[in-house]
């Protein structure tokens, strides 16, 4: 391997901690290593660490002149027992640079308990399952779960889908209230809608305001994207837990907050929660198989540029995605799509952007039919879509065998979203020939022969000639460097 020579860290932190809300930073940050656990979670840590007094109440009375009060107090007389508290512990392992610097014995790693927390919304009574967000409990030893009434237990992962960021846990408790979920698709933006979860570790607490936006996409570093926004206040800690409708409905899961300021700002009233239906189906998926089983159109896409408009004769200014592979076998193949076909929208969304068709597709289950509408040579045609399932991992070795003990995975959604693309080698077996050639796990394969590649489907289809020489670009934390494959 040659030498690697040092470079800025690709990666940004987009989470401010597992179980707080996630705050998204409009400032351009400069690229920097995701910070350490520890670090992220210090904001709740500090938060959890002081005992506030009870807040002073005020109360209305029932009646003006002969007309009852508005009040949202009976319906959340239902919902509040079953938004819960979820308090998840880590071990890390930590090192003291300057014993370490010193040679003293405190130099040593040293293990520290973690601790973190966020809230979680029960929504099946009787198998004790509880949604909550997947940064919320995401690397946790233990989990653990507090009811409204006191009660407290240990919780035990049904699964989670981290490109949603959506887990499931269950807990051993009897005479549980759950909340019953909503048809999402029928929120409108004005529609009053009321968060609850537990910001800051202060305790249980209740925010409202309307649907300020639905199907809002295109938030750096959140996965896949679907989201309600919200004006409804939404803090650290509120993570996992509900909002609701005035009728008591869950509508969805709340999940982060936006502030050009930084979370130190407070709340400007920029809340985002995932769907009610959108976390249904992956509840239904992670009951029946453990994890989200995506479907796949099968092809590459790249940007609609002007070069590329001109010339495929495409109008100015047209949106859309230009398909640049279509891959053997393929759902996209079956369908009749080919290179140099313009995507501009799939089940009457418009695709304005590579991104935009990536998230529509990720949303989606295998054998989900879509209708995409497409632009060739000029015509406007459409094509009907039955996705297929993706390769979640695939052996090296049965791509090539200078490959062999390594596995392969995709890059995660919310980082592909910074522009880190390829594929992960997420487990290399030790001794084995992909070993013996300097491939370790974690290492991020950007290039082969110096020619990019996005994702599994493009791996496998650039080595489906192997080459005589394999030579892969490798990204290793911080470092970047080649790898020759023996």
């Amino acid at each position: 391997m040659r030498p690697w020579p040092a470079v800025t860290a690709l990666l940004v932190a987009a989470i401010l901690g597992a179980g707080a809300s996630r705050w998204l930073d409009a400032r351009p940050a400069p690229p920097v290593p995701a910070p350490a656990p520890a670090e992220a979670a210090g904001v709740l840590e500090q938060a959890a660490d002081f005992a506030l007094p009870a807040a002073a109440q005020a109360a209305l009375p029932a009646q003006i002149a002969g007309v009852p009060v508005p009040s949202l107090a009976p319906m959340l007389e239902k919902v509040t027992p079953a938004v819960v508290n979820v308090y998840s512990r880590q071990t890390v392992r930590v090192r003291n640079p300057i014993a370490e610097f010193f040679g003293m014995p405190g130099g040593m790693p040293q293990e520290r308990i973690q601790q973190s927390l966020g809230s979680g919304v029960v929504v099946d009574g009787v198998r004790g399952l509880v949604l909550t967000n997947y940064h919320v409990i995401e690397n946790a030893d233990d989990v653990s779960v507090t009811l409204g009434d006191g009660r407290t237990f240990e919780a035990d992962l049904v699964g989670a889908d981290p490109d949603t960021d959506v887990a499931l846990i269950r807990i051993p408790a009897d005479d549980l209230v759950a909340l019953p979920l909503a048809d999402s698709t029928q929120l409108r933006v004005g529609d009053f809608v009321v968060a609850v979860g537990n910001p800051f570790g202060l305790g249980q607490t209740v925010t409202s305001g309307i649907v300020s936006a639905v199907g809002r996409s295109g938030l750096q570093g959140l996965g896949y994207q679907n989201f309600i926004q919200t004006d409804a206040s939404i803090n650290p800690g509120n993570s996992g837990g509900a909002l609701v409708n005035l009728q008591g409905q869950l509508v969805g899961i709340n999940t982060a907050s936006f502030n050009p300021r930084g979370s130190a700002a407070g709340n400007i009233g920029l809340g985002f929660a995932i769907p009610a239906n959108l976390a249904r189906e992956v509840m239904r998926q992670l009951m029946a198989y453990g994890e989200v089983r995506r479907g796949s159109l099968g092809l590459d896409v790249e940007e609609l540029t002007d070069y590329a408009r001109e010339a495929l004769d495409i109008t100015a200014g047209q949106r859309g995605a230009l398909v640049a592979r279509v891959y053997r076998g393929s759902a996209a193949e079956t369908a009749g799509v080919r290179p140099g076909d313009v995507i501009v929208s799939a089940d009457g969304d418009r695709i304005d952007s590579v991104q935009a068709l990536r998230n529509l597709e990720g949303l989606l289950p295998v054998g989900q039919q879509v209708r995409l509408e497409l632009l060739r040579g000029g015509r406007r045609l459409s094509a009907s879509v039955e996705l297929k399932a993706q390769a979640k991992e695939i052996d090296g070795g049965e791509i090539d065998p200078r490959l062999a003990g390594a596995t392969l995975t995709e890059v995660p959604e919310r980082f592909r979203q910074q522009g880190l693309v390829g594929v992960v080698a997420s487990k290399v077996a030790p001794g084995s020939r992909a070993a013996k050639s300097g491939l370790q796990a974690g290492d991020r394969i950007g290039q082969i022969n110096r020619r990019d590649v996005d994702g599994l489907p493009a791996f496998r289809s650039t080595l489906a000639d192997p080459p005589s020489d394999l030579v892969l670009s490798v990204a290793r934390g911080n470092r970047f460097g080649y790898l020759v494959m023996e």
